[in-house]
């Protein structure tokens, strides 16, 4: 289905919303259409089985009507003018029946229950998607809310038993959906087989519609941002799955501080060879295979819901954390997540946030600080600033980092990503080991920047305080100020970062001793500095004894011959001459109302990749289309 097709199949069914929601209270259909997909849930595991395709997919054209029309109610009622749709019948003009069951509640209920008891085969490929992203619909109204919604109708049916009691069910269908990364099926004219008497209008007209319907999705939809292409997503059900369960996962916690459920199930499910019994109080928790998952997660860094996928397990589930940790191929997930960070021109300022902070967690860990330089990696094509044919991964973390701050200092000046970036180099800095060459002139070479532009904003307030300054200049000054303390702060850590390295490994870095012998007079000025006179011994004591070793080796010395002086100087330098200094350790801690940052977050990821659904962005509040 072209672009054009789909854009006039939106509207139809844009328009014939707006015609139903006009009608319904004197018709009804919008409840009939309602009772006759819950009519049909109940035999939907039957019909499976029996491979009943006709049922399954007249099942699917209900639902895939019911969302369609639900999007439009949403985005133009209170979800108390979409729960009398619901019980709209066909009697007396306005009158309604509340006397019966509520339709909405039984409809979110069966679509839970559809998703974890229909097996995803090729024939129920479409109606579990169609469940999935339904579910998304009936969420949808945080979209149109720029304050973030902590109660509601829909939040209610969720918390319910009927809907809670399934709880650790759907969010493990939701993941496997994810691990399984499956294709969309054929499409449904090869799925009916013709009958030899030309299949009868019935058929006819069924796969017609579901050839119709199924193109929506297969081939990408309309995009949610107006005038782009949305590229064509071959993993719909996957890819609908995951926003899903993230949706789930930040919805806020209930009244009187009752925990969101599904936020339960995806912090404290286990492996499925984890053989030790679950603890009487963790609710909700379920076992789920962590190689499948894990495998799952390196393949898909390339999209934002993936990472943040990633970060809410490492941060928020410690059964998955530590197996990560404990993983003997850790580059198979760190290499995507510095890509990301790698190409941050092209990437949304949260994906890099969600790429630094995984790292961040990561250097958390000793052992893994120690083993990521034991990998080598050899010729990593998408580092273009240098050929690297062989590098150890924590080379390649440091190299990453260090672009990924002299980038921010150019371009974004956004102090929240230097802080990060420099908690991760001070986390590693006491297990560096065998840094590449290129490595260590990249942690001189930053030093270097930062001393450079530490001068300039020096020399520029002493000039303001030279200058007549006049009634409106009294900012000046300050502004000045606060640049050069946040410059210093940063120097401060370069140089504890280079010093942790010096006293805990000096004599497995002899590249990192070589450059900054080579660039000694960058550190001059920082001597008598009253900020850095402290953390400078270390550095003058290094300097200085490795000069004389040096001076004592003679001139004219080649690099091979610096470099044989330095390993043995590292050897012979006593460990008593330089003096300790806490450890450098930083841990990442999840600011208050975290909801504020990732709900907008996520519905952005489901506005933006959500697989054949399109909002206008006219009711939009939750977030600006510039930050979606």
């Amino acid at each position: 289905m072209c672009q054009n097709h789909q854009a006039v199949f939106l509207n139809t069914m844009y328009f014939l919303s707006l015609s139903t929601v006009e009608n319904n209270p004197r018709t009804g259909n919008f409840g009939a259409l309602v009772r006759i997909f819950l009519g049909r849930t109940k035999e939907l595991k039957i019909s499976t089985e029996c491979q009943d395709q006709l049922f399954i997919w007249q099942a699917h054209n209900a639902l895939f009507m019911i969302r369609c029309l639900l999007k439009v109610f949403i985005s133009e009622m209170t979800e108390e003018e979409l729960h009398q749709q619901f019980s709209y019948q066909e009697r007396a003009p306005g009158s309604c029946d509340t006397g019966r069951e509520d339709l909405l509640e039984e409809l979110m209920c069966n679509l839970v229950h559809l998703v974890v008891e229909v097996p995803l085969l090729d024939i129920t490929y479409s109606i579990l998607f169609e469940a999935v992203t339904t579910m998304l619909v009936l969420l949808s109204y945080q979209l149109f809310h720029k304050e973030i919604l902590r109660d509601g109708l829909i939040y209610q049916y969720l918390m319910k038993e009927r809907c809670v009691s399934l709880t650790s069910r759907l969010v493990k269908t939701l993941l496997y959906n994810f691990i399984r990364q499956e294709k969309c099926p054929p499409p449904t004219t090869h799925i009916f087989d013709q009958q030899s008497d030309g299949g009868g209008l019935l058929y006819g007209l069924a796969s017609g519609v579901a050839s119709g319907l199924w193109s929506v999705f297969t081939l990408g939809g309309a995009s949610s941002k107006p005038g782009l292409e949305q590229e064509q997503n071959p993993l719909p059900l996957s890819n609908q799955s995951l926003l899903l369960l993230l949706v789930l996962a930040n919805l806020t916690d209930g009244p009187n501080d009752c925990p969101n459920p599904y936020r339960q199930a995806v912090t404290c499910f286990k492996n499925t060879q984890d053989t030790s019994s679950i603890p009487t109080e963790q609710h909700h928790t379920f076992q789920i295979n962590f190689n499948s998952l894990y495998t799952a997660l390196c393949e898909q860094q390339r999209s934002d819901q993936a990472t943040l996928l990633l970060y809410t397990l490492l941060h928020q589930n410690t059964n998955m954390r530590n197996y990560m940790l404990s993983r003997t191929d850790m580059e198979n997930l760190v290499v995507p997540i510095l890509e990301i960070l790698y190409h941050v021109e092209d990437r949304n300022s949260h994906h890099v946030y969600m790429a630094l902070i995984i790292l961040l967690i990561l250097t958390e860990d000793d052992t893994f600080n120690r083993s990521i330089h034991e990998v080598v990696l050899k010729n990593i094509t998408w580092y273009s600033e240098r050929q690297l044919t062989e590098i150890s991964l924590g080379s390649l973390l440091i190299l990453v980092v260090i672009r990924t701050i002299q980038y921010n200092m150019t371009r974004t000046r956004d102090k929240y990503l230097h802080t990060n970036c420099l908690a991760a180099l001070a986390n590693m800095s006491a297990q560096f080991r065998c840094l590449h060459q290129y490595a260590a002139q990249r942690i001189i070479s930053l030093f270097a920047l930062l001393s450079k532009k530490h001068n300039k904003v020096l020399e520029q307030a002493t000039q303001s305080l030279r200058g007549p300054r006049g009634a409106d200049d009294s900012s000046v000054l300050p502004d000045y100020a606060q640049d050069l303390n946040v410059i210093e702060e940063v120097i401060r850590m370069m140089l504890e970062i280079i010093n942790s390295c010096l006293s805990n490994s000096l004599h497995h870095n002899p590249n990192l001793v070589y450059a900054l012998l080579y660039k000694r007079e960058l550190f001059e000025q920082f001597r008598t500095h009253p900020s850095f006179q402290d953390i400078m011994q270390n550095l003058d004591t290094v300097i200085g004894f490795f000069s004389q070793r040096l001076e004592a080796a003679g001139t004219d010395l080649s690099v091979e011959r610096v470099q044989e002086v330095i390993m043995k100087g590292a050897q012979a330098l006593p460990n008593d001459r330089l003096k300790k200094f806490p450890e450098l350790k930083f841990k990442y801690v999840e600011e208050d109302q975290p909801e504020d940052f990732f709900i907008p977050y996520v519905w952005s990821l489901v506005f933006n990749s959500g697989v054949g659904l399109h909002w206008s962005t006219t009711n939009i509040q939750l977030f600006s289309m510039d930050s979606a």
